[in-house]
């Protein structure tokens, strides 16, 4: 083999360390992540909010799940910070110690009949400290991954660390499923708590490897010229206002549809319809099996024929979805539940997988983390945290019917669908590996 032959080898071999490593980061951030999202649906409100009725006590549970997202903005504007001016890499070691260690806790925590009003408010500072964690994580395996990436095959390897978001889904439901099998006395005294407590196990796991790869070049490139920015999240606010905030809008339906179809569907199903939470949450790990396809096919396509084309095609699918997927669970046919989260499922990762790539080609190398931090944890925020419980209030409101939630999820199709349109285009995308020293430029 010649020596082009021989760096070509290299360089794939490296991009499958890279993608293998965002991958498995980012799977732990999310297990850990929708761990909580299953357990607010399903266990959290007797646990610890046993004197509510069942539809407050839900209610309640879905609240503290929100109150993650309100720190989600702040841990991206903190780890893009110093992702911006330190480095990628020692951000993600960072944010997966920060995220095990809060989900640890809350496997060990006292209940509210052991010690009142204390567990629920210890359980929002946890649950605090995971917004936190993934308010920096996302951005830094996303960067991770598209700057080490050859331009040719950017989309397929951006798209690893979308992975994460499914494998981790199947994962939290597949050890959810597998307690839930215990007796209610048992599931509610302590089998709630083992999903929490293997975190640690995958902790460290994650951790070797993320110790092993390299720092991505793009950040090398501009720590090598000396072109860091000061104040990354302020540069990146003055010079490219407008793509930031429709990096806001594209992920309205990554996010708070997310949490609409796998949290406020889940407690639908199981508590208006009257599906068994095994059946649920099957349909969610069915869901999350043909997102994976979905994210890996459409990255694949995108590298042929163009990430714009890809990405909206299958955002605009995912518009036509809402009412024929609550349609299909309220019937509380278990072939037609499946069916439909396997639509909701595939289409969603032919959205969700290309959306880092899509955010990331919009902003410098040098305010890059906190651009796309920016963008995903604000619209997170906005889109995700609310989503349950709006959906829960709303359907209770007009009396079981499912509509509410369709139309909610349908508005967030459709926002991020016009969003990535307007961000696509010609105007705001750019190359992520500047050929000149990095410096920040208005697009706006």
């Amino acid at each position: 083999m010649d020596s082009s032959g021989r760096a070509g080898a290299d360089q794939a071999a490296s991009m499958r360390r890279i993608g293998f490593a965002s991958l498995v980061g980012t799977s732990i951030e999310w297990y850990d992540f929708f761990i909580y999202a299953t357990a607010s649906a399903l266990v959290f409100n007797r646990v610890f909010f046993p004197n509510f009725s069942e539809t407050a006590g839900t209610l309640a549970a879905f609240a503290t799940f929100g109150v993650s997202f309100v720190a989600r903005p702040v841990g991206g504007v903190i780890f893009g910070h110093f992702g911006d001016r330190m480095g990628r890499k020692s951000m993600l070691i960072v944010t997966l110690l920060l995220m095990g260690a809060a989900t640890f806790l809350i496997g060990l925590l006292p209940t509210y009949n052991s010690i009142g009003i204390l567990a629920p408010l210890l359980l929002v500072v946890l649950r605090i400290v995971q917004g936190l964690s993934v308010g920096g994580e996302w951005g830094g395996a996303i960067l991770m991954a598209t700057e080490h990436a050859p331009e040719e095959r950017r989309n397929f390897w951006g798209s690893w660390p979308q992975l994460g978001s499914p494998v981790g889904s199947i994962l939290s439901a597949g050890v959810f499923a597998l307690v839930a099998l215990l007796p209610d006395e048992q599931l509610f005294s302590w089998g709630w708590r083992v999903p929490f407590l293997l975190s640690a196990v995958g902790v460290a796991v994650g951790l070797y490897i993320r110790l092993r790869i390299a720092e991505s070049p793009a950040f090398e490139q501009v720590k090598e010229t000396r072109s860091e920015s000061r104040v990354p999240f302020m540069d990146m606010l003055r010079n490219y206002p407008v793509p930031a905030l429709l990096a806001v809008g594209a992920v309205f339906y990554a996010i708070g549809g997310f949490y609409i179809t796998n949290t406020y569907a889940l407690s639908y199903g199981t508590s208006q319809v009257g599906v068994e939470q095994s059946v649920m949450l099957i349909a969610i790990i069915i869901a999350s099996v043909l997102q994976i396809f979905g994210t890996l096919g459409g990255a694949g396509l995108a590298d042929t024929i163009g990430r714009r084309t890809v990405i909206l095609a299958g955002t605009a699918i995912l518009l036509l979805l809402p009412f024929p997927f609550f349609f299909l669970i309220s019937t509380g046919v278990t072939a037609l539940i499946f069916l439909g989260y396997a639509l909701v499922g595939f289409f969603g990762g032919i959205s969700y997988g290309l959306v880092g790539v899509l955010l990331s080609a919009v902003f410098s190398s040098r305010v890059r983390y906190s651009g796309i931090s920016f963008g995903y944890q604000w619209g997170g925020m906005i889109s995700g945290a609310i989503a349950p419980a709006a959906a829960t209030a709303l359907v209770a409101w007009v009396g079981g019917s499912f509509w509410p939630a369709a139309a909610f999820l349908m508005l967030y199709a459709l926002i991020s669908l016009v969003s990535m349109y307007l961000i696509s285009g010609r105007k705001y995308q750019t190359e992520i590996r500047e050929a000149a020293p990095a410096q920040a430029h208005g697009v706006n």
